[in-house]
């Protein structure tokens, strides 16, 4: 039994380490090549509503921390929403905290604290299928974050915590524990995490692609030529 629980301790670490190597690597091509490469390899969108915006500039990427809560009146206060702060004090470092209300797009999930919390557990980022409030908090705390929306509401006695670490629909895309989180100006997507390997290596092949027009059209003035010499728009 210990030399099993080794090999499992051995294995899970493993885990770690490509999962950490992986979200360094995508963090390096546009996520715009992201969407392309998943597309095209597997004929789906993988990419989050338009109204999923960035609060400030940044990029990210991490394996994702799901986290669901329903729309529920009660007067039960913050302990009905517990399993949410636990989320944030349970994920590993460069993760992504992602958070959907259902039907949320006028209430906060995330505000000032819980930004405060995610920055100094050193998550990646956070990606939230509702509102956000606190901007100016969270703005100076630099801690990036994609939201649907500001608002200046709770969430506190109108949701009720469903689960962490389940699989949810956020902004249109199933999102699964572990599954990586790509973000950039152009949006969110996100890649499943047993094809993230295929998918980082034809997004690498799209940039590449890409950066080699640009020099290019630069000295021909012509996207028509470029288009067809590279196969690339």
């Amino acid at each position: 039994m210990k030399k099993l629980s080794a090999i499992a301790i051995v294995l899970a670490a493993a885990a770690i380490v490509r999962a950490d190597d992986l979200s360094e690597a995508f963090r390096l091509v546009e996520v715009a090549s992201v969407s392309d490469a998943i597309e095209q390899l597997y004929g789906t969108k993988a990419y989050m509503s338009h109204d999923m915006r960035p609060l400030m500039q940044t990029k990210f990427a991490g394996p994702a921390v799901t986290v669901l809560l329903k729309k529920e009146e009660h007067h039960e206060g913050a302990p009905a929403q517990q399993g949410m702060l636990d989320a944030i004090d349970e994920a590993p470092a460069g993760s992504v905290y992602v958070i959907v209300l259902e039907d949320g797009l006028d209430y906060a999930a995330v505000g000032g604290l819980m930004s405060t919390a995610m920055k100094v557990r050193g998550l990646a980022g956070a990606v939230v299928d509702a509102s956000i409030r606190d901007t100016p908090q969270i703005t100076k705390l630099q801690f990036p974050i994609f939201s649907r929306g500001i608002a200046p509401s709770t969430t506190i006695n109108h949701y009720r915590f469903v689960g962490k670490n389940i699989p949810i629909t956020c902004a249109g895309v199933q999102v699964r524990p572990s599954d990586i989180i790509v973000a950039d100006m152009d949006g969110v997507v996100v890649v499943p995490k047993e094809k993230a390997a295929d998918v980082l290596k034809k997004a690498q092949q799209l940039d590449d692609t890409e950066h080699s027009m640009l020099p290019f059209i630069e000295k021909y003035k012509s996207i028509r030529e470029a288009v067809r010499k590279f196969g690339r728009l």
